[in-house]
């Protein structure tokens, strides 16, 4: 990516036919990290455009309604009450603990043709099991849409195992590059029901056609791309993706989930702390939530207190995050354990 940069600031456009190779790998490393193809892939700024596209874009039927789930993250809330008609029932079923799926399929009907899901919450840690959601979709004719953000990069998600219609996912977490950009999975039949909202000389793969008299929306998914894309975001979303797939994955979940289990099983050893965050590995990926119990230690000074000794946490609501991954070294976790131990005594 530094390369890219410094290359167009001397040279400008010059090298746009390579940068179109290094687009077009990134699909490629994209589809393989999704187990689809790369028609299916459009690259898109952000999580919440791509879950904006849908929200705008279905076709919508007078008595539809929607399924979201309670305190998901704003990009998984704010499209579904903000884009779609008014006519539209927009439900947001409560996030249980102890059965999630239960809760959410609880809320379908034969009324509901969308079900939008967090695969990974962003602020308990806990993995949703998609497969079991996406039989729920198929049974009541819904369109299951996941916000894979906490989840791609972090575990393996293979879109032809699961019954999922929607995938999108940003690029600055678990993928490991920078902000900006956002892959954007669709199964051809659920793509066929959007609407275009966005539209623009680069949605077709013969953009440089500028004399075209057919203007027809294209078949893959680059009908979601209408303009020029962060062409520096690519390369190094390129980058990053080309890096992961040297590693096994499912090797990369079992370094993962060995290191978020380490977390878990220290947490719960010490005083004042509530693990928030299920142990059962098909319930987690790379979240350990936790609280304080005791209500006398301030949840910031403590992430203060981490911060000056080098260990960086995220508060979210009243909880603290901690999320290593699978190349994270044994000693950092026993480092960042001993350090919570010590700020809460």
């Amino acid at each position: 990516m530094r390369r890219f940069v410094e290359q167009n600031c001397e040279r400008g456009a010059l090298d746009y036919p390579s940068w179109l190779r290094t687009e077009e790998r990134l699909r490629e490393h994209a589809a393989a990290f999704l187990g689809g193809r790369p028609d299916d892939v459009a690259l898109v700024k952000n999580t919440s455009e791509g879950l904006s596209v849908i929200a705008g874009g279905l076709d919508w039927r007078e008595g539809d309604a929607l399924v979201c789930c309670g305190g998901d993250f704003p990009s998984n809330l704010l499209p579904w009450h903000h884009l779609v008609p008014d006519f539209v029932d927009v439900r947001e079923a409560p996030f249980s603990l102890d059965d999630p799926e239960g809760a959410i399929c609880a809320a379908l009907d034969d009324s509901v043709r969308l079900l939008t899901v967090s695969s990974v919450r962003y602020d308990t840690g806990v993995r949703l099991d998609l497969a079991r959601l996406g039989r729920a979709c198929r049974d009541c004719g819904a369109l299951l849409v996941v916000d894979a953000i906490q989840h791609v990069g972090a575990l393996p998600l293979d879109v032809g195992a699961v019954e999922v219609d929607f995938v999108v996912a940003g690029s600055h977490k678990w993928l490991l590059a920078p902000e900006g950009l956002a892959i954007f999975w669709s199964r051809p039949e659920a793509r066929d029901r959007l609407n275009p909202v966005l539209s623009g000389w680069r949605m077709w793969p013969d953009m440089f056609d500028f004399d075209r008299a057919d203007w027809r929306v294209p078949e893959n998914a680059r009908r979601f791309e209408p303009g020029t894309p962060n062409m520096a975001g690519i390369h190094g979303l390129e980058a990053a993706l080309a890096l992961l797939l040297q590693f096994d994955a499912g090797r990369r979940a079992e370094a993962l989930l060995a290191r978020t289990g380490t977390l878990i099983e220290g947490l719960d050893g010490i005083a004042g702390v509530d693990v928030v965050t299920p142990a059962a590995p098909e319930r987690r990926a790379g979240i350990v939530s936790f609280r304080l119990r005791d209500g006398r230690t301030d949840p910031d000074a403590v992430v203060r207190g981490l911060a000056g000794r080098g260990i960086h946490v995220a508060r979210r609501g009243t909880a603290l995050r901690l999320s290593p991954n699978f190349y994270t070294p044994e000693a950092q976790l026993t480092r960042t354990l001993e350090a919570i131990d010590e700020l809460l005594a």
